[in-house]
């Protein structure tokens, strides 16, 4: 089978349904700190799906309300903003990436990872003074490239996956042998198409990069994040596999045993709120 070449993706990418523009201003708003607010709230409240989804997972037993939430607003007020513009982030990415009719790729895991990754990078951000929602965003969309793939070279990446049970390697070692690039590289690709922060797209494109040198901070904490949410093996994937990590990471983070253990309950919590999301 042919590589694919960059032009190829380049051209699918075109063709993928734009983000709701909700969805792109609760993105851009993760690097402001004058959003407004009450105005992103009524935009959420606008979209009823993503609406029921939040309120159900407000009301869900996790959150222990003492009464019933019945608005975006009252879910804003107990939850906090952050968190509600999260949940509802997640929610609207999943739905805008589902499964086609025919695809045999199984999403559950892919978003159970992505989630585990995202809360994940906002636990260590604060570690290296970065803006937790910045990296909740770019752990959640880490490999975005994968679904682009999955979704647009549907035949190409079913091989790859073949190739990868076979020869029991890293995915991204499978996916160079059959497709000649990668997912990080697609993702890449995809948050520059979309218009992201170029910390972002860095993030996306460095998370698998074989040397910590000279990275950015967003991008040793993605990397961090996939690392740690593989060990916990939160997608509850059967063939998954710790990515590797350059040597001297954890030292770069400062991260000592006592404070990594804090961060892997304080994962586990929140991940088993967020993966609700996925239920429904």
């Amino acid at each position: 089978m042919n590589h694919i070449v960059m032009d190829d993706v380049l051209g699918r990418i075109h063709n993928l349904p734009s983000l709701p523009v909700v969805v792109m201003e609760l993105l851009a708003s993760m690097g402001q700190d004058d959003a407004n607010i009450e105005a992103l709230a009524e935009k959420i409240a606008m979209d009823q799906a993503l609406t029921a989804k939040i309120l159900r997972l407000a009301n869900s037993s996790f959150y222990g309300m003492t009464r019933q939430v019945t608005t975006i607003q009252e879910a804003i007020a107990m939850l906090g903003f952050r968190t509600v513009r999260s949940l509802a982030t997640t929610s609207a990415l999943i739905g805008n990436f589902s499964a086609n009719p025919g695809n045999s790729f199984n999403f559950a895991p892919f978003w159970r990872h992505a989630i585990a990754v995202a809360v994940c990078a906002r636990e260590l951000a604060p570690h290296l003074n970065l803006n937790p929602d910045q990296a909740y965003t770019a752990g959640l969309l880490h490999d975005i490239g994968r679904l682009v793939l999955v979704t647009q070279f549907q035949p190409q990446y079913q091989a790859t996956m073949r190739y990868r049970a076979e020869h029991d390697c890293h995915l991204l070692d499978a996916e160079h042998a059959v497709l000649g690039l990668d997912h990080a590289q697609v993702g890449h690709a995809l948050t520059q198409h979309w218009k992201f922060p170029l910390t972002m797209q860095q993030a996306l494109a460095e998370h698998h990069a074989p040397s910590s040198l000279g990275m950015q901070a967003l991008s040793l904490v993605v990397m961090a994040a996939d690392a740690i949410a593989h060990a916990l093996d939160l997608s509850m994937d059967a063939d998954d596999l710790v990515a590797p990590v350059p040597l001297g990471l954890w030292e770069q983070l400062g991260l000592d045993e006592a404070t990594l253990l804090q961060v892997f309950a304080s994962v586990e919590q929140q991940f088993n709120a967020t993966s609700l999301l996925l239920n429904g």
